[in-house]
């Protein structure tokens, strides 16, 4: 399944570091060749730890290529965030969608699937699969 345009990653983190972390090992992990446009979007504008509306609008800005846009959070306040930006309407790119993943696995498995050409649902889909990986 191959489009034109590659679903866009938005990585939300509470750390600066973690989401650029995050989204350089997703980017690894999807191997060689071109991979989908993926941008963290972590702690606040001054490197303080949080989330900023600000930085996930200009991440979702950076990633959109009119595919859709699979955005993955870390913890409780940035699903709030985001879902505060979803409401709004016009914050972020029309198909932007919160994607309900667990962050490193999914933003992995969303990475993959998107730079394979999956459609955003595909790639939702994949992410959101990511809660079934054990580690025993």
């Amino acid at each position: 399944m191959s489009i034109e345009a590659p679903v866009g990653i938005v990585l939300v983190s509470h750390s600066g570091p973690v989401a650029v972390a995050v989204a350089a090992l997703a980017r690894g992990l999807a191997g060689g060749g071109a991979t989908a446009p993926v941008a963290a979007a972590g702690g606040t504008p001054d490197g303080g730890l949080g989330t900023s509306s600000e930085l996930i609008v200009a991440a979702a800005a950076e990633v959109d290529r009119g595919a859709g846009i699979a955005i993955l959070v870390d913890l409780g306040s940035a699903v709030l965030t985001v879902k505060s930006l979803l409401a709004e309407g016009d914050e972020l790119p029309e198909g932007a969608r919160l994607v309900d993943a667990p962050f490193v696995e999914g933003a992995v498995a969303a990475m993959v699937t998107a730079s394979a050409g999956g459609d955003l649902d595909a790639v939702a889909a994949a992410a959101a699969e990511a809660y079934q990986y054990r580690k025993q």
